[in-house]
């Protein structure tokens, strides 16, 4: 039985509970209470950089949990293209934030999300990921959680110092970090630890999808939603290394000892030329073939991962865990602003070609599935396959194979803003899966008025799936599960039906490629 006591202070109310590490003080928030900036491991400073996380030594007294903890040192573009404060940045940023109904013994579902950002920013106590919705509509725990990003978490130093061999996986050690903390302490949230769905989108999605080919993470979570995002995000050490060896060049150092004595603020400013060049060239990314690498991102290292996710997944790591997979209509019109070059049907040929080998037979495929566009949204829709569709398909192929029970969607409902070019884009399911449409700087993408039943359709199938392993409910229906006859796909709109096999054209153009 969590030992909990309520008093107020202020005008607020509070809640304490204990965890291994102390007692902490919450506070109430929109009728649910909340646990905010918990440390879940030892700082990762000093000597602890590009080290594995270890666990927090603990605490005497009352620990306050009613402020957030800084965020992982980044540029904070997010922030800045909302409208939002920037919050603060620390390496010392491994924090996670706790939504509960109540400090009770009701062994509530628990949701753990991992934010996305391209591995490079981002983090868990962004306005739009407040767990407040979620917890109090379905009765469940919500987690919400930092990592390390960019260069201190995914750096491959091993070539530098063999005893850094698992520097280019400590983001995902954090999420793993934070997995046992929830395994060890929600119960003194109201939590079940043993019914936890691990979620993400985007960076967060393809982490989700990370976690579930490794081995370090199995029986710590036991269903999965990876959003926007699958398992094949991962670096060769070559690639690798690579990275490393440029980043010290953009960085102005020699060797490791080099990167120890840099602050973080130029190790941001160096990764960030990585991101930009990586980012903007379009055309490099199409020329690396059928996978998306990040300068950023998991690593086969040999040890925290053994090659890509998806490959693991293929193989059986992932063996009856249900798992919700999806995507947007639209994702990369999110992305079409760091594409400047004019596309025209030359031009989009030949970079289909660096893909298919036949060009010209895979624009023919773009053109008969979506009609007279013009070639750069064509493009577009191929690069939504090459880094966000096909992946998603793979996924739920592999999983399938292996007896997981598979649910997909297709969120289709379209920005109304900016004249309607941004489609169901990136990101724009989010909002609706938190419940936080009014979150400051959302209005640019969700328009003034968006429809409260999408809201209802997308939490009901998040909170079933969390309770019971099918997302199925009262407001979508039946929802059937994904096998590759069917190919069943939950299209998630105003109105909300089930697809069969959707875009199946371009998905037989994808089949073979890895």
């Amino acid at each position: 039985m969590p030992h909990d006591r309520f008093e107020f202070r202020g005008d607020q109310m509070t809640t304490t509970t204990r965890i291994r590490q102390g007692e902490l003080r919450g506070s109430e928030h929109h009728g649910v209470v909340r646990f905010a900036g918990i440390p879940f491991t030892a700082p990762v400073t000093g000597a602890r950089r590009f080290r594995p996380p270890e666990p927090h030594d603990g605490w005497s007294g009352v620990r306050g949990a009613t402020a957030m903890g800084p965020i992982a040192p980044q540029q904070d573009l997010l922030a800045s293209m909302m409208g939002a404060d920037p919050e603060p940045q620390d390496e010392d940023c491994l924090f996670l934030n706790v939504y509960t109904p109540a400090v009770d013994d009701a062994h509530r579902p628990v949701m753990v999300w991992i934010h996305g950002g391209a591995f490079i920013m981002g983090s868990g106590s962004q306005v739009g990921y407040d767990g407040a919705s979620l917890a109090r509509r379905g009765d469940v725990v919500v987690v919400t959680v930092n990592y390390r990003l960019g260069a201190l978490g995914f750096l491959h130093l091993a070539e530098l110092d063999p005893s850094y061999d698992r520097s280019g996986n400590l983001g995902i050690l954090d999420q793993i970090a934070a997995l046992e903390w929830v395994r060890d302490n929600i119960a003194a949230f109201g939590g079940d630890p043993g019914n936890v769905t691990v979620f993400g989108e985007s960076a967060g999605g393809m982490s989700v999808g990370t976690l579930l080919g490794t081995p370090a993470a199995r029986g710590l979570f036991h269903k999965a939603v990876p959003q926007s995002g699958a398992a094949q995000n991962v670096s060769p050490v070559a690639h690798a290394a690579e990275v490393t060896r440029q980043l010290l060049e953009a960085a102005g150092v020699e060797d490791l000892d080099g990167l120890l004595a840099l602050d973080a603020d130029a190790l941001v400013a160096a990764q960030q030329q990585l991101a930009l060049k990586t980012f903007t060239d379009v055309d490099g990314q199409i020329g690396a073939g059928a996978r998306l690498l990040l300068p950023f991102q998991p690593v086969a290292d040999g040890v925290v991962l053994e090659g890509a996710a998806i490959d693991a997944v293929a193989a059986g790591s992932a063996a009856g865990v249900p798992v919700l997979v999806g995507t947007c209509l639209d994702e990369w019109k999110l992305f079409a602003f760091l594409d400047p070059a004019p596309v025209d049907d030359a031009l989009l040929e030949t970079r289909l070609g660096k893909v298919f080998g036949d060009g010209a037979a895979a624009a023919a495929v773009y053109r008969d599935a979506l009609g007279d566009l013009p070639p750069k949204e064509l493009f577009g829709a191929a690069v939504t396959d090459l880094v966000f569709r096909q992946p998603a398909i793979r996924l739920s192929e592999a999983l399938v194979a292996n007896g997981s029970p598979t649910f997909s969607y297709l969120f289709t409902w379209p920005s109304p803003t900016m004249g309607g070019l941004m489609g169901a884009c990136h990101a724009i399911e989010v909002p609706f899966v938190f419940g936080n449409l009014d979150a400051a700087g959302l209005s640019m993408l969700l328009g003034d008025d968006p429809p409260a039943s999408v809201v209802d359709a997308v939490q009901a199938s998040w909170l079933a799936f969390a309770r019971t392993g099918d997302p199925s409910n009262d407001v979508v229906g039946a929802w059937p599960a994904y096998d590759t006859d069917r190919r069943a796909t939950m299209r998630l709109d105003v109105h909300t039906e089930v697809l069969d096999d959707p875009e199946h054209e371009r998905r037989q153009l994808w089949a073979g490629l890895t």
